[in-house]
């Protein structure tokens, strides 16, 4: 907003005028930014005796903790000479400055004078000189590249004729640039001005906007340059072409602290809600999270790995959410799922808020079933007596695109994105405001006048706000059914019986019913570490984590997920056309290879971890171990049916056509590193276990004998057996060769290829054992992956050393490790993809179904020991 603002305009005081609080709200969002600002008059009072000027001690701490964010940039242009402005100024080094009107920068010239420049400057000096003893109490002030004449404090006529003299004289020298300021005229031999210094520093640090401040004519150059996202505050009276307006010094450093509250909060997070925490909703077709104060902080449309609508979990309240709280504030007294079911209830005394996602609704005309709501729809229904707040932000693709709502009838209209949504709210009235540049609807529910309940429905694919037919109570009896049926058809063990039916409900969750495909978790860039860069998208199919994913559930009596998965990987293989072994390690819900990996920068990210990634590289790896996990999930398959179909017969022969290519080869490895492939143990296992379970299903469901099929899995066998073991650390290593250890290693026996007493098997685990678990968590691994920062411990890891321990007769450490392992979760059961035992929170994506799914097979196996 560059428009001109006249001396007439008002100048605020005191409190600060809301739109400008609003300006620095949208500019405190963006990925890079370069705050500027004039020294004399900014950040320091003007006095009579420039050698005293001293900046404001509040001006101060905020540049200099400005200067500290991350992604932020401070610099200090003034007309004084650099020297003079470091003097004075006593900023840390993190502080730019840039002298004399952009002559002089902290790092040295932006040209080195010529000694034609040299003569010029020389002749000036002299020329001032005599100005100067003409007229009494002019000050003159030498500069590298200029002579700056000062007429502060002295007689308003001798000020005069000093600058006429000047003007008339040394001004119209050839090569000379004239700068007049308050009480003040410069000339220089160097034609440069503060607007030219701050596009200089814009350009050096690629900002993505600039935040300028100053008082003074010469800041007018600065002001005039701003364009875009830029945004000038104009310091005191006089015309400007800066955007907005303050009082005097005070104000502004008033305003650069707002501006450093707003930017600190939105790169670290405002009071991050652990991860763990946080409660899924799901429908077949999307997920959502919800935080314990049932806001919904995630949620992607239409399908899981789809843009963000709702992304507050990883760029907080800008990036777009649904919140719901009593008027008089407070802490819930508890969030639960509701038995059986996807719906979850928060409850404070006087309000229940009951959240679930519904399929689309349908329904029956004389003409037929009629789509009600055009697709899934978040269903939020308030019940009690109290008074409640609500709070509706959409922000689509991840906040990128800046919609309209629309009040109309009994609900809102979201306009301007690609879909239509609409926000059914039969009863209430919505004050619709601008949030930075984004429209958000706040409304207050009196419960009590309502009649003890309202129901709000988030219509997607629709502009539709008719009202329902069908009473709410039925439809979500409908929504839940289901779930319900499905639950009690599992054989759920009494080992944390609860536990593992909400894990597996979390499984089904993450399962998209329309392709059959299994999402790894429901988030991307939910960090690893916080605040480190090890944060990436998991909201797509890998073949591996999807199978395991489906096995779990097959264990559990349900073969139905199995069955869709093992169609969708058919329709992968197929378009491979012919080569299998191309498989990539993951695809998108619906099947197909990833776009490339990029990063959204305009958002923070979860506690400020950076950065946030939609796509993942991953896609492009060798990974030869995911052919194993997906014959295993055959062969369970074919146990539990008693027969195998033909397209699974299809996608089994394929799994063994792969492993004979390319078993040999090295690759990625499970764990996806950035680094060159190795022969990785794990890989070669799995490769061993994909023809091993080929192998069972002939044996067991009527296949042809296959003797090549038996040498391939020998000869695999043989290879990792006595290559991957390295007698210096007398265990199964993470790769040929290498001594680092790695939790993977342990499928050496959880596979079978080693029997549990196998004296190489049991070094092994005492190995993995000693170096990587920590309390209640086992790590990957602690070699060096390539990436900067560290992780906590992975859940499946710590099922799988529990899982060693049972096959090695650890009954006890077993049983004690998963009464740990279960501690960790949230309270509504859910699980994170790791744990931080010193900082005792979860980190990863969420929930993750490695972890449902390593802590349903342990749950299986204890029960199955206590039962022998």
């Amino acid at each position: 907003m560059n428009t001109s603002v006249n001396d007439g305009a008002a100048i605020a005081t005191g409190v600060m005028d809301p739109e400008l609080r609003a300006a620095i709200g949208r500019i405190a969002r963006v990925p890079q930014l370069l705050v500027a600002c004039d020294y004399d008059g900014t950040l320091a009072p003007i006095v009579e005796d420039p050698s005293t000027a001293v900046p404001l001690p509040e001006s101060v701490a905020a540049v200099r903790a400005l200067a500290a964010l991350p992604q932020t940039t401070v610099a200090v242009v003034s007309g004084r000479a650099l020297r003079d402005l470091a003097a004075l100024s006593r900023l840390p080094s993190e502080v730019h400055l840039v002298g004399s009107h952009g002559s002089e920068f902290d790092i040295g010239f932006v040209e080195r004078l010529s000694p034609e420049l040299v003569a010029v400057r020389t002749q000036v000096r002299n020329a001032l000189r005599e100005i100067a003893a003409e007229h009494q109490g002019v000050r003159l002030e030498r500069k590298p590249a200029s002579v700056a004449m000062h007429t502060r404090g002295i007689d308003p006529q001798v000020a005069a004729a000093a600058i006429e003299a000047v003007l008339n004289g040394p001004a119209t020298f050839d090569g000379v640039t004239v700068t007049q300021g308050k009480e003040v005229i410069e000339l220089s031999v160097v034609a440069t001005h503060k607007g030219t210094a701050v596009d200089q520093l814009r350009t050096q640090l690629a900002a993505s906007a600039v935040l300028f401040i100053g008082d003074d004519i010469t800041d007018e150059n600065a002001f005039g340059n701003l364009h875009g996202p830029d945004l000038g505050i104009k310091i005191g009276p006089g015309d400007t072409q800066a955007g907005y307006r303050v009082a005097d010094p005070l104000e502004a450093a008033r305003a650069l602290g707002l501006l450093l509250e707003t930017r600190r909060h939105w790169l670290f997070g405002e009071r991050a809600v652990p991860i763990e925490r946080h409660s899924m909703l799901a429908n077949g077709r999307t997920v959502a999270l919800l935080t314990p104060e049932a806001k919904v902080s995630w949620l992607c449309h239409p399908k899981p790995d789809s843009a963000a609508i709702f992304a507050d979990l990883v760029g907080g309240s800008p990036a777009g959410h649904f919140s719901i709280t009593p008027e008089r504030g407070g802490i819930p007294l508890g969030q639960r799922y509701r038995s059986g079911t996807m719906t979850v209830e928060t409850r404070w005394s006087g309000l229940t808020v009951t959240d679930w996602l519904d399929k689309p609704a349908k329904e029956t005309t004389p003409d037929g079933p009629v789509v009600v709501t055009g697709d899934s729809t978040l269903v939020r229904v308030l019940t009690g007596s109290g008074k409640a707040k609500v709070e509706f932000a959409p922000r689509p693709e991840f906040g990128q695109v800046a919609v309209q709502l629309q009040p109309l009838g009994d609900g809102l209209l979201v306009l301007g994105s690609n879909e239509p949504v609409a926000l059914y709210s039969p009863g209430v009235q919505w004050e619709v405001g601008n949030d930075g540049g984004y429209e958000t609807a706040k409304a207050v529910v009196d419960l009590s006048a309502a009649g003890g309940q309202v129901v709000l429905e988030l219509r997607f694919g629709t502009h539709s706000l008719e009202h329902h037919r069908v009473p709410i109570h039925e439809r979500q009896a409908a929504a839940e059914q289901p779930w319900k049926d499905w639950v009690a058809s599992l054989r759920l063990p009494s080992t944390a019986r609860d536990l593992v039916a909400r894990s597996a409900l979390t499984l089904r969750g993450l399962c998209h019913e329309a392709t059959g495909s299994i999402l790894a978790a429901a988030t991307t860039s939910l960090p690893e570490e916080l605040g480190g860069v090890r944060n990436w998208d998991y909201r797509y199919c890998w073949l591996r984590d999807a199978a395991l994913t489906a096995r779990a559930l097959v264990d559990l009596g349900s073969v139905e997920e199995a069955e869709a998965l093992l169609r969708w990987v058919d329709g992968c293989i197929e378009r491979t056309g012919g080569h299998p072994e191309r498989l990539h390690p993951l695809y998108t819900i619906d099947g197909y290879e990833l776009g490339a990996e990029a990063v959204i920068d305009t958002l923070p990210g979860y506690a400020g971890s950076r950065p946030v990634r939609v796509g993942n590289l991953a896609n492009h790896q060798l990974q030869l171990d995911v052919f194993g996990p997906i014959a295993d999930l055959i062969a369970a398959v074919a146990d539990a049916r008693g027969s195998v179909r033909d397209d699974e017969w299809r996608v089994l022969e394929n799994m063994v056509e792969a492993v004979r290519r390319r078993w040999h080869e090295p690759d990625h490895g499970i764990w996806e590193a950035r680094l060159p492939p190795r022969h990785h143990v794990f890989s070669k296992v799995m490769c061993w276990m994909t023809v091993d379970r080929a192998l069972h299903v002939m044996r067991e469901h009527g296949g042809e004998d296959r003797p090549e099929w038996k040498d391939l899995r020998d000869r695999i066998g043989a290879n990792v057996l006595e290559h991957g073991w390295h007698s210096d650390v007398e265990a199964y290593s993470v790769a040929y060769g290498d001594e680092d250890m790695d939790a993977s290693s342990l499928w050496i026996g959880l596979s079978g290829l080693l029997p549990g007493d196998d004296p190489r098997f049991l070094s092994t685990v005492l190995r993995i054992e000693a170096d990587l678990r920590s309390g209640p968590v086992v790590y990957r691994y602690h070699w060096d992956d390539g990436l900067p920062g560290r992780e906590g411990g992975f859940h499946i890891c710590t099922a799988w050393l529990i899982e060693a321990y049972l096959r090695t007769g650890r009954r006890t450490d077993a049983e004690e490790l998963f009464a740990q392992m279960v501690l960790t979760a949230g309270p509504t059961g859910l699980l994170p993809e790791q744990y931080d035992p010193l900082a005792e929170r979860g980190l990863g994506n969420h929930p993750q179904a490695y972890s449902h799914l390593g802590l349903i097979r342990c749950a299986l196996l204890l029960d199955n020991m206590l039962k022998q």
